[in-house]
Formats: structure tokens, C-alpha cells, sequence
């Protein structure tokens, strides 16, 4: 199953990306997490946050990249629908074997907030590294 978590890439460059994610009712995951009170999962927070650190690593390149860890995770706000999620993610190093480690951020904007006055969501590094010949991506770790 293959789905996108970012809606809008609002800049980009080689050591940096902002990007936004809109949070809605019509999200399937969102029914049974949880029923009466819908907030988006943390791990979609993490994986929002891992695939605009894929766009950055990938941009220029042939590799394909996947997750291999994430440190320092740290989460502040729920994001619930209606919500959208700011996503920050830059290159804090890129290692010798090849993986790239990013510091990611998100933050929550509620409807009618002026922007810029999100709260944090979650934040913490991903390490990502280039998907080796003949090997399948390996799926995320839970979080």
C-alpha cells in the first residue's frame, strides 16, 4: 500500500523542506484512532515527517531511501481533523555509508490560526539510508 502523507511542498532545497499535511475526516485511520475523540496516529506523524526527509535525500539521485532510525522522538500536540501539520525537515549529516541523518519537526496549526503560531506536534532525527541492490525496503520501525 502506497499513500502520500504530504499534501504541499511549500519549499525546498537541497538541506531543507517545508511541507504541509492537511488533516481530514475522510482519512480512513482516523475512525478507529479514536472513535470519539479522532487524532492522527504518531506514527503518521513520523511517517509524514520521513517521507519529506525521502523527497530531500532522493532529490538529484538515483538511490531510494528508507527509514533505518529514529531518535530523540519527542511529541507535543494532537493533530486532530480540520488541523494541518507543518512539516520542517533538514540535513543534520550525511554518514560515509551512504544514510543521511535529518532533524524533523511538525507543527499543528488549527483552523483560523494566524501563521506561524503552531504548536509542536512531534520532532526528533531520522536516519535514512539508500536501499541496497537487490533488497527490499525494509517497513518502518514501530515507534
Amino acid at each position: 500500500m502506497h499513500f502520500d502523507l504530504i499534501d504541499t511542498v511549500l519549499e525546498q532545497s537541497e538541506e531543507r523542506i517545508v511541507a504541509l499535511k492537511a488533516v481530514t475526516n475522510a482519512e480512513e485511520y482516523l475512525q478507529d484512532h479514536f472513535p470519539t475523540f479522532p487524532v492522527l496516529p504518531g506514527v503518521m506523524m513520523i511517517e509524514a515527517c520521513t517521507q519529506a526527509a525521502r523527497r530531500l535525500a532522493e532529490a538529484g539521485s538515483t538511490s531510494r531511501y528508507t527509514l533505518c532510525q529514529v531518535k530523540a522522538l519527542k511529541y507535543g500536540m494532537f493533530v486532530a481533523p480540520g488541523d494541518t501539520m507543518r512539516v520542517e525537515v533538514t540535513v543534520f549529516k550525511r554518514n560515509d555509508d551512504g544514510s543521511i541523518d535529518f532533524k524533523a519537526s511538525a507543527t499543528v496549526h488549527k483552523p483560523g490560526e494566524a501563521p506561524g503560531e503552531g504548536t509542536n506536534c512531534v520532532s526528533g532525527r531520522l536516519t535514512l539510508r539508500p536501499v541496497r541492490p537487490g533488497e527490499a525496503p525494509s517497513p518502518a520501525p514501530a515507534a
